[in-house]
């Protein structure tokens, strides 16, 4: 299990997100379970800043993507019965603010303000440029706000680790939790980098589909779809949710962390880092490989990461192994956000007792020998993993079992 002090567990107790399929849990999982339109880069449709108590002011001072984590939150502190309304600011009823935390990472930060702004300072000058800058740019800033908003006095921190950012941060808050650190916190990402400038970069890597149609495990995969978005999920001590009347959607039991050592961008092709992974988060909950009945897929439909992937799950589990599935078909690729909103996936898997299909997908690669959902699945809670791994050889992992 998680290092623990005194047997302290940490459950799942709310859930926030904004994604290209649909802003908050409803519109969300009704968008992972149907065909999307071809669109190379994804975009958060319609976002405004005050359906979550954010004035314009107070908008003009966050980036976009601290303004997403921000609505995330607050959805998340709704959902768990900490707030009465998305709106609401100020101390959350019944939590000792010195005793809840933040951890909101970001692969990128503030991008869109950066760019603004150097485009300002070429245009116009030095003296032009907003004094705001630093503050929009930085990644910790969405976990700042979110500090400050709701009062969370204890640690407020960012991760960065590219592509797995989001299941990191959600690692390290349980830590905070099982430690005695903290009761509650807030984890997950914010990604909000879609600029002139990212954009050209990725296309010049050559890792965008040229098609528009994100494939993850297909034989025809030919790059990701790039997005942006944001999720945060409340984790919560049991004993303290039991205290509010709350079971929440599942627990979360173990955690892994290994780095490829291998490339700036290519994943080892072994699969060895992911496996290690794997097997590091399935040792630290307690739960052996044959327990695991899903498989929550970092999946990117490029050629070198589903097959490197499916390697290593295939090493693992075997065959026929687990039902694997990828939302990236749907959400695209969000980068620092990707792994938390791939895991308000999962615990919304939990809540429906459904998989939801890997939208995309049409002929899997026969060479993976994966269960791959392909239509919604019913299924029966059990424990589940869930990948994510990033640009410079970061993998993360997080094995959840049902409450």
């Amino acid at each position: 299990m998680i290092e623990s002090r005194d047997g302290r567990r940490v459950l799942v107790t709310g859930l926030g997100v904004v994604a290209p399929c649909g802003t908050g849990l409803t519109q969300f999982w009704n968008g992972l379970c149907r065909p999307v339109e071809p669109a190379v880069v994804r975009r958060v449709p319609s976002f405004e800043p005050e359906a979550w108590g954010l004035a314009r002011v107070e908008a003009r001072r966050l980036d976009r993507f601290a303004r997403f984590g921000l609505a995330a939150a607050a959805q998340a502190l709704v959902d768990a019965g900490l707030l009465p309304g998305p709106t609401a600011a100020g101390p959350l009823a019944g939590v000792d603010p010195d005793r809840a935390g933040v951890l909101i990472g970001s692969g990128i930060g503030g991008a869109p303000s950066w760019e603004a702004q150097a485009g300002v300072r070429a245009d116009r000058g030095d003296r032009a440029v907003s004094p705001l800058t630093v503050p929009l740019v930085m990644p910790n800033a969405a976990a700042a706000a979110a500090s400050m908003r709701w009062d969370l006095r204890g640690p407020c921190e960012t991760v960065s680790t590219a592509c797995a950012t989001g299941t990191h941060a959600i690692a390290g808050a349980a830590r905070w939790i099982a430690a005695g650190r903290t009761d509650l916190a807030l984890a997950g990402g914010a990604e909000a980098a879609l600029t002139p400038t990212n954009l050209a970069g990725y296309a010049n890597m050559r890792a965008l589909s040229p098609t528009g149609i994100s494939r993850p495990f297909d034989v025809s995969r030919d790059g990701f779809c790039v997005g942006e978005g944001a999720a945060v999920l409340v984790l919560e001590e049991a004993g303290h949710a039991a205290a509010r009347g709350v079971q929440g959607y599942a627990e979360l039991v173990g955690t892994g962390s290994t780095a490829d050592a291998h490339h700036l961008t290519a994943p080892e092709p072994t699969g060895r880092g992911a496996l290690s992974c794997m097997r590091a988060a399935l040792a630290d909950a307690g739960v052996s490989a044959a327990e695991v009945t899903h498989v929550n897929a970092h999946g990117t439909a490029t050629p070198l990461n589903d097959a490197t992937e499916a390697q290593a799950i295939r090493q693992l589990f075997r065959t026929p192994g687990p039902a694997v599935t990828s939302i990236k078909g749907v959400t695209g690729h969000a980068q620092g956000a990707a792994g938390a909103i791939e895991a308000v996936s999962l615990m919304l898997s939990y809540a429906h007792r459904t998989l939801p299909p890997t939208v995309g997908t049409t002929t899997p690669d026969p060479e993976f020998l994966l269960d791959l959902v392909l239509a919604p699945r019913p299924w029966e809670p059990a424990a589940s993993i869930s990948n994510s791994f990033g640009f410079g050889g970061h993998n993360g992992s997080l094995v959840f079992v049902p409450v």
